[in-house]
């Protein structure tokens, strides 16, 4: 595949699982980034030190370069898409974006899963801007502005996009170390404090496969002008994930429900239990799968892989663990009421 491709973004998760693969299909692949994040992908591979959020910045560095496809993992606002627009329009085959499922929660009125036909309607107003879910509400809005100016220039010019929204993607390579979040607390035996509410079914998305979709599109060019939803055929309680993990470790879980406001006030949220928040998107993916046809890997399989890296990798606990000797002591003093997990 001797394309010229260009990844802004490709040190952290998905991009560099992605930066690998396009480098051993022989690409002449260029990354742009800060240059902050320590890497060790083949020195082959073309650096650019740049902050994409500076337009000025982005011009001197791509205005005299030609690219056949660009990867977008690191576009969060609205000046960021007019600046890719601007510069890509005429000379790039296939532009991909990655966006997020977040778009369909700053909506008023749907039902979960999502579908791509949900996304246009009246959006949920702002929560108070001292609040956490401000934080997360601004992030929604803020993708569906970039989606809004990307494909209205696909109107405009015919600008060769395609967007692929995400829900929560799984990897070993999660800076927020979710998962592995999850491993420790399964491994050393005490109760996963868990919220009662709002209880909503997990569906995410293994990186390896938004991996392989992104080659495939590089690959056929299919998909342009178009936005899909990607993510794993499961749609699983958090109970049940909880359970899948544990099986594949060998143990059995064990979790208490709590009161989410006391898990808050407690600082124990969102470390406890990472995936039960209210702003976790779930989402279908038919449309992918007949239009592009996407085979996703299996929850259990890919979680042994994951776990599996766990087993064979020193790695340091999290932040998040820190303060797991005061969950287990929080947990000791509550009741074991209707709800509650597997028996403390």
């Amino acid at each position: 595949m001797a394309k010229r491709i260009l990844i802004i973004g490709g040190t952290g998760n998905m991009g560099y699982y992605l930066s690998e693969r396009l480098a051993q299909a022989g690409c002449d692949l260029t990354l742009l980034n800060r240059g902050i994040t320590k890497e060790d992908l083949p020195r082959s591979i073309h650096r650019l030190s740049v902050d994409r959020t500076d337009h000025r910045q982005m011009r001197r560095a791509l205005l005299a370069k030609s690219f056949d496809v660009v990867v977008d993992f690191v576009l969060y606002r609205r000046d960021e898409a007019l600046t890719v627009t601007e510069l890509f329009r005429d000379n790039v085959e296939h532009y991909i974006a990655l966006s997020s499922g977040q778009v369909y929660l700053v909506r008023d009125g749907l039902q979960r899963p999502y579908r791509e036909s949900d996304y246009d309607g009246d959006l949920i107003p702002a929560p108070a801007e001292t609040s956490y879910h401000y934080e997360e509400w601004l992030y929604g809005v803020q993708k569906r502005d970039v989606e809004n100016e990307i494909s209205a220039e696909g109107s405009r010019s015919n600008f060769p996009y395609t967007i692929l929204r995400l829900p929560m993607v799984n990897s070993a390579r999660d800076p927020y170390n979710r998962l592995f979040n999850y491993y420790l607390r399964l491994r050393d035996g005490g109760p996963i404090l868990v919220p009662k509410t709002p209880n909503y079914a997990l569906n995410h998305v293994y990186a390896l496969d938004v991996v392989a979709i992104i080659m495939h599109l590089i690959e056929s060019g299919k998909g342009k002008g178009k936005t899909y939803n990607i993510a794993q055929d499961e749609h699983v309680s958090h109970e049940d994930f909880l359970n899948i993990l544990a099986s594949i470790m060998g143990t059995k879980a064990n979790w208490l429900s709590a009161d989410r406001n006391a898990l808050v006030s407690n600082g124990f949220l969102p470390d406890c239990a990472p995936f039960s928040e209210r702003w976790m998107s779930a989402l279908d993916n038919s449309l992918g799968k007949t239009e592009l046809g996407i085979i996703y890997t299996p929850l259990a399989e890919y979680l042994t892989e994951i776990a599996r890296y766990f087993d064979t990798h020193a790695m340091s606990p999290p932040l998040a663990y820190r303060r797991r000797r005061a969950e287990r002591h929080y947990a000791k003093n509550l009741e074991t009421g209707p709800g509650s997990g597997s028996p403390l």
